[in-house]
């Protein structure tokens, strides 16, 4: 009789392990002592009276986050190529081919075609348009959606087939203009041949996919992986956003409590605390180095960053702010025993049951309230 309550209260409990927090990874199952059991072996624990926070520290670090490689996209020989750590921003020379600059426009399309033919439509012109504009040049005013511009041709299988730089044809063709559309207007392409001159590049009017790189911002070059004398079509560089961030691993359940925009304090090598908020929490689990437990990644974005600009690189804690609870009981997750009808309950020396309401986990320890427990009161734990 007393192995079947045993084995019937390991298994109860193991179930309550799996169900009690997604912090609890560390369950051990033990078997609840019915009275008279003298010879099996149990821990105990008092019940406190406690201040509880879900506030906890982070492991982090500094730096400029994930380095993205950058491919030359045009034909040609690469003939300049950046120093590490040098920052590139909106019309700077990203690099050099064939002696000619390749400038970083900032978009969310990249070069995908040629673009010198009057009322060319497309997202790609927009971008030329929004960047050229930002640099100060003149581009007159952008069709609105909903215009319908003709263009001069199309490009037929025949011309598609002889290469991208060979002219349209065909008779005329109208084209609506839709949302997050440029038009390569007789004003736009002025301001290319503007802005060529400016770059000592040939005032054509013509752009070409190798002439810019379209990246999302601006970066810091963080490692430079081709040389001069490179063929510009492969990897050559890679980059950085120019902003610091701290990234973290969190467990699971640290992680499950964080939101994007969340308040934090991180804190530097020198004690200097440096307020920040949580920018993203992924969603891929990964393992920490020497440690089996998943975690996810947490990246922080600092509200000053002239505070770490003597910084480049550096180990921080990141200080995470969670609710609080004062003068609560508690006791160790360890002791709660799962009920077979739900909800949770802790167990006396004596094998007796006593019903509790569970409130904030925190740090291993779980706030309870349950009719007639008192702080001092001994229960069975399992750690």
């Amino acid at each position: 009789m007393a192995w079947t309550l045993q084995r019937r209260w390991a298994l109860a409990v193991a179930a309550g392990a799996l169900a009690v927090t997604a912090g609890a990874w560390a369950w051990h199952a033990r078997a609840a002592v019915a009275p008279g059991d003298d010879d099996v072996a149990v821990k105990t624990v008092e019940v406190v009276r406690t201040d509880l926070s879900a506030s906890h520290t982070l492991r982090g670090q500094l730096g400029f986050g994930a380095a993205q490689p950058v491919k030359g996209a045009g034909a040609g020989v690469v003939t300049w190529l950046p120093a590490a750590g040098t920052p590139i921003g909106r019309g700077d020379v990203l690099l050099r081919v064939d002696d000619e600059p390749v400038v970083l426009f900032l978009g969310g399309v990249p070069m995908y075609r040629p673009l010198h033919e009057p009322n060319t439509v497309g997202r790609d012109v927009a971008v030329v348009a929004e960047n050229l504009k930002a640099l100060g040049y003149t581009i007159g005013s952008q069709p609105k959606a909903g215009t319908v511009v003709t263009q001069s041709g199309v490009r037929t299988a025949a011309t598609a087939s002889q290469g991208a730089g060979t002219p349209a044809s065909g008779p005329p063709v109208r084209v609506t203009v839709r949302d997050g559309d440029g038009v390569l207007t007789t004003a736009l392409i002025a301001a290319v041949k503007a802005w060529q001159r400016d770059r000592g590049m040939p005032a054509d009017g013509r752009l070409d996919v190798g002439d810019v790189v379209v990246l999302p911002a601006a970066v810091r070059v963080d490692a430079v992986t081709g040389q001069a004398g490179d063929a510009a079509t492969g990897p050559l560089l890679s980059v950085t956003p120019t902003a610091k961030v701290v990234t973290a691993q969190a467990g699971l359940s640290d992680a499950g409590g964080m939101t994007a925009g969340d308040a934090v304090t991180v804190r530097l090598p020198d004690g200097t605390a440096v307020p920040g908020k949580v920018a993203t929490v992924g969603r891929s689990a990964v393992a920490a180095d020497g440690d089996q437990q998943a975690r996810l990644v947490v990246t922080v974005t600092l509200d000053d960053p002239a505070a770490v600009d003597r910084l480049d690189a550096a180990d921080v804690r990141v200080e995470v702010a969670g609710q609080t609870r004062t003068g609560v009981l508690a006791v160790p997750v360890g002791a709660l025993v799962a009920l077979s009808e739900g909800g949770y309950a802790l167990q006396f020396p004596d094998g007796r049951l006593l019903p509790v309401t569970t409130g904030l986990f925190a740090k291993g320890m779980v706030e309870v309230t349950g009719a007639g427990l008192t702080a001092g009161a001994t229960v069975v734990t399992s750690s």
